[in-house]
């Protein structure tokens, strides 16, 4: 069971290591509507998030963002149309600082299944988002709902 995220996430304690991390908010057009991928905790009932997750030596961020993607959605059909930037909060076992670096992609895939085992994939209507655990997440989404629209739809800003 995931415990509720209150202010104390968003305040880092010292002494706390930094981690790199990297995702994305991946977008899709069906019709008019605007859908995006949220991943699920299979031990976790309503539990959504964002893909993302660590760096990997070697990797850029953006190359992490997408191998991260892949691997919690199954989504590899991705178009990169911006950086969307980094938040910071404690990661769940509060031992370490994410630094994440999120992106906005597009793709056309609409099936997927994911490499990593303990996640599911979703496509959350963008005007009807389900319980985001993590309010950076939703405060993202919220902030960029118009360029994810934009994107998915083809139109340009």
């Amino acid at each position: 069971m995931r415990r509720p995220v209150d202010d104390s996430w968003y305040q880092r304690p010292t002494g706390v290591p930094v981690h790199v991390a990297a995702g994305g908010i991946v977008a899709r057009a069906d019709g008019k509507r605007v859908y995006i991928v949220l991943i699920g905790d299979m031990g976790n009932e309503g539990f959504h998030e964002l893909p993302k997750g660590h760096v990997d030596p070697g990797e850029s961020i953006e190359e992490a963002a997408r191998r991260e993607i892949e691997e919690e959605s199954g989504i590899h059909d991705l178009t990169l149309v911006c950086e969307l930037g980094i938040e910071e909060r404690l990661n769940y076992a509060r031992s370490a600082w994410k630094e994440t670096h999120y992106f906005l992609y597009t793709t056309r895939q609409a099936e997927a299944d994911p490499t990593d085992f303990r996640h599911f994939m979703m496509w959350a209507p963008l005007d009807d988002l389900p319980t985001i655990n993590w309010p950076e997440q939703r405060a993202l989404i919220e902030a960029h709902a118009e360029r994810i629209t934009e994107a998915a739809l083809g139109r340009k800003r």
